[in-house]
């Protein structure tokens, strides 16, 4: 009984990890950047204090996790096109230069640090493999006017 009422509990979390904090961010790219942004990168912890105050520490991180896994996949699995408009929301959303952002990420690949711990190897360097062609092809786009709108 005790498993079970865990597994409900760690599903409440996540539901209201969706509803209060995912909901309000557009675009998975940017959902994924935050859920890893909650995960401390010595211990692999994932912490979020008004999820903890809601819910016991180690519930709401197993929420966390469990949502920063799951949304990870849902980006792996979405053609290169679908990935380059995430890139774009992303990078708009982001309110800085945008040619700069495209940039830092080509040359720092901050992205890496998206990927949830012990994901599958083969997914995870092809998600690593369609963020760097995306952002080649979303800086294309929005150097050529004619392909802008594309990117829009």
């Amino acid at each position: 009984m005790e498993i079970t009422d865990k597994t409900l509990t760690v599903e409440r979390a996540y539901d209201d990890l969706l509803r209060r904090s995912l909901s309000s961010i557009s675009g998975d790219l940017a959902k994924l950047i935050y859920l890893a942004s909650t995960r401390d990168y010595n211990t692999g912890k994932y912490h979020h204090d008004g999820l903890a105050a809601r819910f016991k520490m180690d519930l709401a991180g197993q929420a966390l996790e469990l949502a920063h896994r799951q949304i990870f996949y849902r980006i792996a699995s979405r053609s290169l096109e679908e990935l380059v408009g995430e890139l774009d929301l992303y990078v708009h959303s982001s309110r800085q230069n945008r040619d700069e952002v495209i940039q830092v990420w080509q040359k720092l690949e901050p992205y890496r640090v998206a990927l949830p711990v012990n994901v599958d190897a083969v997914v995870a360097q092809l998600f690593v493999s369609n963020v760097r062609l995306a952002l080649v092809i979303l800086r294309e786009r929005l150097g050529r006017p004619e392909l802008r709108a594309l990117a829009s």
